[in-house]
């Protein structure tokens, strides 16, 4: 018995098409974040990016339990004095709804080079329509 470790050259990625419309945020993100890391795979690398793409449709449909469209809150630093912004869940869904499940899988995500090109294989998009047919997305089940 080996452990076989997987390489960048060898991993097979997919694409797979996910519908926010009412999904919970946060377990929308959890299990996206799985699949963009590719532990889902029997292959699974810590090392590698082997994860697949996700196209996610819907993203202004997304279901927050609670009081968390008002209570909730997303802060950033500009880097200027005084420069600390906050916004509230329901400015960011108004603004765009992606960033919203954007910022969810971020934070589930490893905080090095590795995690931000995961996050780039993460494609959100408002509406139902999306412009990655081409490529053929298989509808993936969250449930």
């Amino acid at each position: 018995m080996r452990t076989v470790s997987a390489k960048a050259s060898e991993v097979d990625r997919r694409w797979h098409l996910v519908d926010a419309e009412g999904q919970s945020l946060g377990r929308l993100a959890s299990r996206a974040a799985i699949v963009l890391m590719g532990k889902h795979k029997p292959t699974y690398t810590p090392h590698v990016d082997c994860g697949d793409f996700i196209v996610v449709v819907n993203c202004d449909k997304v279901v927050l339990t609670g009081r968390k469209e008002e209570t909730k809150s997303y802060g950033h630093y500009t880097g200027y004095p005084g420069g600390h912004r906050i916004r509230t869940v329901r400015d960011v869904k108004e603004k765009d709804s992606g960033e919203l499940i954007q910022l969810a899988v971020r934070r589930m995500l490893p905080k090095t080079k590795l995690g931000k090109a995961m996050l780039s294989k993460l494609k959100t998009f408002a509406g139902p329509e999306h412009n990655h047919q081409a490529q053929r997305p298989r509808p993936l089940r969250l449930s």
